[in-house]
């Protein structure tokens, strides 16, 4: 056991003095803004006397490291010019856009003849506390007191840390704490109660102000805010079944535009299925001359009209006569005049039948 403690001890001073070699600092790095890197007058003075120097960084293999910049007698190389710049009065580094790839080990080193001197830095980078927010969790009335239950957060940054304290003195020590939640309880005598939530890191800080009222008060409103919120929902149902409404009306619509026959024959639909009354249209055309006598007012045709019962007759043309296509029916065929009617089905409705005679003039 205490050889093991030995061991770690010289590990860690190790890494504290560079191996023997230098000194070690650390420093807090912003992301997104430029860091400095510097080193101590000390080694300053010795690189104006020796004039060579390097700045060198760690890579993800320990056995490999990257040369950003070598001086030598008032001259410099920058391997990095896009990322870092130089600045040779003080022979400092500086990180233009620090980013979380930049957080490594670097080392500047002063070559004095057969021996060199080391300073070592450890770059750590934070992302800075954004402004943070408080949510009330829970409000309760108990034996004449408020308990409230308090959340703060912030949506960035790295490590933050949380403490509450009270914003006057007349309330000290009543929103004392640490850590994101704050539970307290004040009596309701005190009208108002005001606490303050700081987050914080290594390179930022961010306070914020929390206000109560009432406890009874603050009930209520979030009664309230639950009433409207229902209100809310009710009305985008609402809403939404009138829109489902109308796109469906629009739809039917615009499908009778596109296809009337088929919304017609939809329509129409429960006069077809109807099938005991008939109207049959036939033309008879007569080859024999007839001692019909004809009319005044039409002298070569005569309109025959028939009643018929039950289903309509074959109206197929003659095998030895070519088909002619059946004429349009009229929207309201007339009455028959001066005939009289067949005998009817008591069980059928009757069948009217529309004849065109054509007579040949003699």
């Amino acid at each position: 056991m205490g050889c093991s403690v030995c061991l770690w001890l010289l590990i860690s001073l190790g890494r504290v003095w560079g191996t023997g070699r230098g000194a070690r600092e650390t420093v807090l790095g912003t992301l997104g803004k430029a860091t400095i890197l510097r080193i101590p007058p000390e080694l300053q003075n010795l690189t104006l006397r020796f004039g060579a120097a390097v700045w060198k960084r760690d890579t993800e293999d320990p056995q490999r490291k990257l040369v950003l910049l070598k001086y030598a007698d008032g001259n410099y190389t920058n391997y990095m010019e896009n990322r870092m710049r130089f600045h040779k009065s003080d022979f400092s580094l500086e990180i233009l856009n620090t980013s979380r790839q930049d957080q490594q080990f670097y080392e500047y080193i002063v070559s004095k003849g057969p021996e060199e001197k080391v300073w070592q830095i450890q770059l750590e980078v934070y992302e800075p506390v954004s402004d943070p927010s408080i949510h009330v969790l829970s409000w309760a009335l108990t034996n004449g007191s408020c308990t409230v239950t308090l959340n703060c957060t912030a949506a960035r940054g790295d490590n933050v840390l949380y403490s509450w304290d009270s914003w006057d003195t007349s309330t000290s020590g009543l929103c004392s704490g640490s850590g994101s939640l704050l539970h307290f309880s004040y009596p309701l005598q005190n009208t108002s109660v005001s606490c303050t939530c700081t987050a914080s890191n290594s390179i930022s800080s961010r306070v914020v102000i929390f206000n109560s009222s009432e406890c009874s008060y603050e009930q209520g409103g979030s009664a309230g805010l639950r009433e409207k919120s229902v209100v809310v929902v009710v009305a985008l149902v609402v809403v939404a079944v009138v829109v489902i409404a109308a796109l469906m009306f629009i739809r039917v619509k615009t499908t009778c535009l596109a296809m009337p026959t088929a919304c017609q024959k939809r329509d129409h639909s429960p006069l077809a299925e109807n099938n005991e009354v008939h109207t049959i249209y036939s033309q008879v055309q007569r080859v024999e001359k007839q001692k019909v006598a004809l009319t005044a007012e039409d002298p070569s045709c005569t309109t025959i009209y028939a009643a018929a019962t039950g289903l309509p007759p074959d109206t197929a043309p003659a095998p030895n006569r070519a088909p002619r296509p059946p004429r349009s029916p009229p929207t309201e065929p007339p009455a028959p005049r001066g005939h009289p009617s067949l005998p009817q089905s008591p069980d059928k409705e009757p069948t009217t039948v529309y004849a065109s005679v054509m007579m040949p003039t003699a």
